[in-house]
């Protein structure tokens, strides 16, 4: 009679003291995988109780990291869930679950699985110095980055001014090292030159473009002249640049004034000369050669100070 009291009893309780079924937990599969992150999925039915979500995941099944805590409502038919996850390491499987949780506790999904992907290998290259002195040497080198990086195979690639022939093999190919990095001098310089980096085999990777300056070279001088208070600029300039205009400069406070002017002569197959008689008085001056070819630029001669 005790036991049918309580049976008794136990119907009368209004409907918000009997315990709420726990939700129903789906864990579903992961998607937009990448080399660091992914998107976490599966369904939860609330079972008519408010009900949030959340995932577990690690490298075991013992987890140990946890995405936010969202909200899945509280209706009675399962809803499709999903959280990003970041932060991951390359090329490795993590385990997972979906976790529900409503006022009777905790409902745990299936574990599951995902292989996050290789970093894509990119590549980066700086040439340097730039400009360079013409015939002078250019080190381009970078760095490849990605999953497998090391031992990589790279080749340099130039397409000189004016730029028209497009990229061609340029010296032999050099393996990366074990962080990625490479280097490639290059002698000789004459012209601007485009620079890449590409890697050997299907489907290379190519670097973005390098693009190198060359500057004329100005070999200046100061020479006498019969006037008192005049001197005599005088130098060649490598390349030939028959023509160019020379500009002679005081530096005042830093900046060039222009004194005079004359412009490059005929001396060699290989080298241009100036030379022009200017009043000075003391101070530091510079000779300016403007070059506009588009294969050399512009550059100065070293200072000349008068006393």
């Amino acid at each position: 009679m005790a036991v049918a009291a309580a049976a008794v009893a136990a119907l009368a309780l209004p409907a918000a003291a009997q315990a709420a079924p726990l939700p129903t937990v789906a864990t579903g599969q992961a998607h937009q995988v990448t080399y660091g992150s992914a998107v976490l999925a599966g369904a939860v039915n609330p079972n008519g109780s408010n009900t949030s979500y959340y995932f577990q995941y690690g490298l075991t099944k013992a987890y140990g990291g946890q995405t936010t805590i969202a909200d899945a409502g509280g209706g009675t038919h399962a809803v499709k869930v999903s959280l990003a996850i970041g932060g991951l390491q390359p090329l490795t499987v993590y385990h997972y679950r979906l976790v529900a949780v409503n006022g009777s506790g905790a409902a745990m999904g299936k574990d599951q699985t995902f292989l996050t992907t290789k970093v894509p290998l990119s590549l980066a290259i700086l040439a340097s110095p730039n400009p360079v002195l013409y015939g002078g040497t250019v080190t381009v080198q970078g760095t490849l980055s990605g999953t497998e990086n090391a031992n990589r195979a790279v080749a340099l690639q130039a397409n000189a001014f004016p730029f028209t022939a497009g990229f061609q093999n340029f010296g032999n190919p050099e393996l990366t090292t074990a962080t990625g990095s490479f280097s490639f001098p290059v002698l000789g310089m004459a012209a601007a030159t485009q620079f890449r980096v590409v890697t050997t085999g299907s489907k290379p990777v190519v670097s973005p473009v390098a693009s190198e300056s060359v500057a004329v070279q100005v070999a200046s001088h100061i020479g006498h002249a019969r006037r008192r208070h005049f001197a005599r600029f005088h130098g060649t300039v490598t390349p030939a640049e028959d023509g160019a205009q020379v500009a002679i400069l005081r530096i005042t406070h830093g900046h060039g004034v222009l004194v005079s002017g004359t412009v490059l002569r005929h001396a060699s197959a290989t080298s241009s000369t100036f030379s022009r008689v200017v009043p000075v008085r003391s101070g530091v001056y510079r000779v300016l050669v403007r070059v506009i070819n588009g294969a050399q630029v512009s550059n100065y001669g070293q200072p000349l100070v008068i006393r």
